[in-house]
């Protein structure tokens, strides 16, 4: 199932084979989880990040040309925004104050979601009632945040980002809703891009929803979205990466794992440690690297340093 713009068939209820079994799924989890590699366990896959590894992403940069990817604060609700962002004035500097007069506004969000782009820490996701490194979720989180695994433990990150651009590498505009992405077609996809995922590497997946939503409107992607197989995880671990992110939330919908609802972000938030970008745009990043020919640029990311948060509202940027 692929883009046309053509038509506008309806999201399909349904994603593609092969389904997943829960006892097939937790022996893939066992696999590829990293639990007890690193003392500081609540920054995951971020201990892979070296300086040596942000000075080659550095050098990544040739023409200074900065790409942001974050999606615009959202207000409107809409079907894949069930929880819409606040903004409104809280001075508007007409009470005759000493001068200058000043402008303030109130923005608030419960980020957690499809229509914010943010980062998902380690403590956002539990599997079997255990967070990353074997930890008790009910022992480490509760109402006043997190005590492991908060988004204030990771820092700002600085690492080499890899653009899978699947639509460009398969030749349409983008990829419908429920269809899954395996392991071999992400293979295919660096060979098509000319780019090999490595060592702490951001590997950034562009599926095309939003080219799709701008488009064809609004869809409730909670039902259905291109994502990605679990199959493509081993292959993930293999490669030793540090973030993981996509313009949707890198999980295909309907889930093809029994009893799992986010399978992919159970294995790799969960058991490999790995950070998740949600609900990024990737469109200006495609143009650019199909402009340029790279799929490769400098990715900073810098979440906001809330103690005991789950994640974090972020606005990243790629460096050309």
């Amino acid at each position: 199932m692929t883009g046309d713009p053509g038509h506008a068939p309806t999201p399909p209820p349904v994603s593609e084979g092969p389904f997943v079994s829960r006892e097939e799924f937790d022996a893939l989890f066992a696999a590829v989880r990293t639990w007890g590699r690193w003392a500081a366990a609540d920054r995951g896959a971020w201990n892979r990040v070296t300086p040596e590894h942000v000075r080659r992403a550095a050098a990544l940069v040739r023409s200074g040309t900065v790409v942001p990817m974050a999606r615009p604060w959202d207000t409107a609700p809409g079907p894949d925004n069930s929880k819409p962002a606040l903004h409104f004035m809280s001075d508007l500097g007409d009470v005759e104050p000493p001068e200058p007069a000043t402008h303030k506004d109130f923005i608030a969000i419960d980020y957690h979601g499809k229509a914010v782009s943010h980062l998902d820490a380690l403590s956002h996701v539990a599997y079997r009632g255990q967070l990353y490194d074997g930890r008790a979720a009910r022992e480490c989180v509760d109402a006043g945040g997190a005590r492991f695994g908060a988004v204030s433990a990771l820092g700002p990150l600085a690492t080499r980002g890899v653009l899978l651009d699947l639509p460009t590498a398969l030749g349409v505009a983008w990829l419908e809703p429920g269809r899954a992405v395996h392991a071999e077609e992400l293979v295919a996809a660096e060979q098509a891009l000319g780019v090999t995922v490595g060592e702490g590497d951001a590997v950034l997946l562009r599926f095309g929803g939003l080219r799709r939503r701008q488009e064809r409107g609004a869809w409730d992607t909670g039902a259905a979205s291109a994502g990605l197989h679990v199959d493509v995880m081993p292959l993930l671990a293999e490669r030793g990466i540090a973030l993981l992110g996509g313009d949707g939330d890198s999980d295909v919908r309907p889930s093809p794992v029994e009893g799992v609802h986010s399978p992919v972000h159970a294995l790799a938030v969960a058991a490999m440690g790995v950070p998740l970008l949600d609900n990024l745009d990737l469109e200006a990043l495609s143009a650019a690297s199909a402009e340029t020919g790279r799929y490769t640029f400098l990715l900073l990311v810098a979440p906001l340093n809330i103690p005991g948060g789950t994640g974090s509202p972020v606005s990243p940027v790629a460096v050309l």
